[in-house]
């Protein structure tokens, strides 16, 4: 387990990171520090089925300073893979809401024979397309990539094609890669292979942040097979923020802060607040239509809906939707036809933005209960 918030860098007393982690920040590590110093378990059990560990993780970039945090995790074993179940509860005393930030979801780490990493990218999940292996351009600067992994998993395997595979079910994004010599080393040696699912999430101050996933052990065929077999099909995606915030996040604005209950109240007094939801995958065809429940107090009479596919990876003005709202602190549903409105919301769409106003004024906000995609 691995979190990041701000502030960047991070700071404690006198404690201050190397040079190299200052960009990390707030930085807590289930395993223990860059020093050698290990979490410390405060509670622990088996009962033949399930391992549970609690402990107080430690700041990764810092001697010696435990987080003010703890993380649990319950680990399952099934036939040839591992469940896991994770969760953070937070007890920060700086109470900050701070950006989201990249958060490995987990992070995971290979020997060296484990060193071809293998993923399924393209546009035709869950038919035994073709694999891709992620390899490291000449011009890439570090070891590891980025990709969206259309079937939400990844794998290290050896020249054998046998190794360990990451499934997290409906998280798309991964990055990964291999560092050292391949082949050559064990468990204490520098040379590893690396695997995240990760998305941009927020980690409030008083947070309780849950994820699950499942680690699988065989041949790359069977590590596939595993996930074709119990994974869901790509779905529109309904957002309904209930109890916590889907993924989605937020640049020029914030929102009332955890807990989550039954909205997420955004305010809207900075220049072209954005909300960004997690990456996705889905075809324009089986969602045409955009509903959104939400409760302006705005002078503003316009929002904007913009998309990502896998062609075009960034947002971009020919692919939004503008639609008129209602400021009038009111509960409404908004019904946005993308299909019709927009000839670019076409193929499979990646990741959405929501741009609740042009530009914002102080005192203004809009609360949103729902965004869901369909017909």
């Amino acid at each position: 387990m691995s979190y990041y918030s701000g502030p960047v860098p991070f700071v404690v007393g006198d404690k201050e990171p190397a040079k190299h982690w200052r960009h990390l920040g707030w930085n807590p590590i289930q395993s223990g520090d860059d020093f050698k110093n290990a979490s410390k378990v405060i509670d622990s059990s088996n009962d033949g089925k399930t391992l549970y560990v609690k402990c107080i993780p430690m700041q990764w970039p810092l001697d010696n300073e435990p987080a003010e945090c703890t993380f649990e995790t319950w680990i399952r074993l099934d036939g040839p893979t591992a469940r896991v179940k994770c969760r953070l509860t937070n007890q920060r005393g700086d109470q900050t809401q701070y950006t989201a930030r990249t958060q490995e979801l987990p992070a995971v780490y290979t020997n060296a024979p484990y060193h071809r990493l293998m993923t399924y990218k393209g546009d035709q999940p869950f038919t035994d397309d073709t694999l891709s292996q992620i390899t490291r351009p000449k011009d890439n600067k570090g070891p590891w990539m980025h990709w969206l992994a259309t079937e939400c998993w990844a794998a290290h395997v050896d020249d054998d094609g046998w190794g360990l595979g990451v499934w997290h079910p409906g998280v798309y994004r991964f990055i990964g890669g291999f560092a050292g010599k391949p082949g050559r080393g064990g468990p204490k040696d520098e040379s590893a292979g690396y695997i995240a699912p990760h998305r941009q999430e927020i980690i409030d101050h008083n947070i309780v942040h849950e994820y699950e996933y499942v680690l699988i052990l065989g041949r790359l065929a069977d590590i596939r097979a595993h996930v074709v077999k119990h994974a869901k099909r790509p779905a529109p995606p309904a957002y309904h923020f209930r109890a916590d915030r889907q993924g989605w996040y937020f640049i020029n604005s914030s929102d009332a802060g955890w807990p989550i209950a039954g909205e997420l109240k955004v305010t809207l007094d900075k220049d072209d607040p954005q909300m960004l939801g997690p990456a996705t995958f889905f075809a324009a065809a089986d969602a045409p239509k955009l509903r959104i429940e939400a409760t302006y107090q705005t002078k503003e009479k316009s929002a904007q809906i913009y998309w990502t596919t896998l062609d075009e990876p960034d947002f971009k003005e020919e692919n939004s939707v503008r639609f008129p709202i209602v400021g009038d602190a009111k509960v409404r549903v908004y019904e946005v036809d993308l299909f019709a409105k927009a000839k670019t919301y076409r193929g499979h769409i990646t990741g959405l933005r929501f741009d609740p106003t042009p530009v914002g004024h102080e005192g203004e906000w809009v609360s949103v209960k729902s965004l869901v995609l369909g017909n």
